[in-house]
């Protein structure tokens, strides 16, 4: 399947099960959007990770939960 190119919106990335799907994801060469609620450190480390590693990625906050 080809999904360079592809945008993927994962809440809950910036850690956990969220982060690991966000890396496999950028591995395969979606754009990730990593979504956090309250922890931006940990987002703004995983983003630097996956674009480090070749990917692509970004940074977007909102609580999902209320939504």
């Amino acid at each position: 399947m080809k999904f360079s190119g592809k945008n993927v919106l994962i809440t809950g990335a910036s850690k956990g099960i969220g982060a690991s799907i966000a890396k496999t994801l950028a591995g395969f060469g979606l754009k990730v959007w990593i979504n956090y609620r309250s922890k931006p450190e940990l987002a703004d480390a995983l983003k630097d990770e996956i674009i480090a590693s070749g990917g692509v990625a970004a940074v977007i906050k909102f609580d999902a939960s209320k939504e």
